[in-house]
């Protein structure tokens, strides 16, 4: 278990942002931490404005004062209900998590762009937002925040998303694994944590063509990428349960975005875990293609792991 982990987590009144408070009680995460909640009020101000809504007389001597004193206001209240967002959801997490270290961050920024910021600053071991999927159709599609987000930080995020069930025990990790160093760091990343006894842990292994370029320049010599793949889950698998986790372990034949999904709606898992960048070289893999398309699609949280 990782000591002193420190979570940046975006908060702004929403249904989904409270499902991503409620998702942190099923992440594994240690007793102790540190905590940042960091909530935007999405609004325009001027660079040099202070975070209590002071606008410099500089940047708006030339404005109508009417139109001044009403753009003031609208600041003022969107802060002062940024600030509600924060100290609720530190009531929460204090509640929840009793002996965590808990702050607050509020400013007046756009959303996505503060939470990367801060965590460019404060260097976060995890960043956790909800996913402001907000229709029936939302399932398609992740909140332009989430994906902004999820795309540019520097660090592990996790959307979060309700389970598929609410009350069935033991909890459910699955872990996508492909040989590549992204992927051991999911699988480590997981190992690292505290879960409740019973918790499973459900490795997912993909073939396709990226699978297949990849073997080209492995040098574990075996002989087919089956065998590859099933020493690699045998290893990955002997490295979870030593942590306590109940392991399976499954190689599937398709497209990774469309089999991970599918396969955490088959075995109800509560998050899937995904290295940031998979096997190939020259592009993005995971997080170009299967990763935002697997956060995009899943009923269930998604956390994208990357080296700290």
């Amino acid at each position: 278990m990782k000591k002193n982990m420190k979570l940046l987590i975006a908060y702004d009144g929403t249904t989904s942002a409270d499902t991503a408070l409620d998702d942190l009680l099923r992440a594994g995460l240690p007793a102790e931490a540190n905590a940042i909640v960091i909530s935007v009020a999405d609004i325009f101000m001027p660079r040099a404005a202070s975070s209590a809504g002071d606008a410099p007389a500089a940047a708006l001597k030339n404005y109508n004062p009417s139109v001044v004193e009403h753009r003031l206001e609208q600041v003022a209240h969107a802060l002062e209900e940024a600030r509600r967002w924060a100290t609720n959801a530190s009531k929460r997490l204090h509640a929840q998590f009793p002996s965590w270290k808990v702050q607050t961050e509020v400013c007046g920024h756009s959303p996505a762009w503060a939470i990367i910021e801060k965590a460019d600053e404060w260097k976060p071991d995890l960043v956790v937002l909800g996913s402001h999927n907000r229709s029936a159709l939302g399932q398609l599609f992740l909140g332009s925040i989430s994906q902004t987000v999820l795309s540019e930080a520097r660090c592990s995020v996790r959307i979060a998303r309700s389970r598929l069930a609410k009350d069935p025990t033991p909890g459910q990790i699955l872990i996508g694994v492909d040989g590549s160093a992204s992927a051991a760091l999911a699988v480590a990343e997981v190992a690292s944590r505290a879960w409740p006894p019973d918790t499973k842990a459900h490795l997912v292994a993909v073939l396709d063509h990226a699978m297949t370029t990849a073997l080209n320049w492995t040098e574990d010599g075996f002989e087919d990428e089956r065998t590859w793949i099933e020493n690699l889950l045998a290893t990955s698998t002997a490295k979870l349960q030593a942590c306590g986790l109940r392991v399976s372990a499954v190689v599937k034949k398709g497209l990774p975005k469309e089999v991970l999904v599918e396969e955490a709606e088959r075995v109800n898992s509560d998050c899937i875990f995904l290295g940031a960048r998979g096997l190939r070289r020259l592009e993005r893999f995971l997080l170009g293609s299967v990763s935002t398309a697997v956060a995009t699609r899943a009923q269930c949280s998604v956390e994208i792991v990357r080296p700290r």
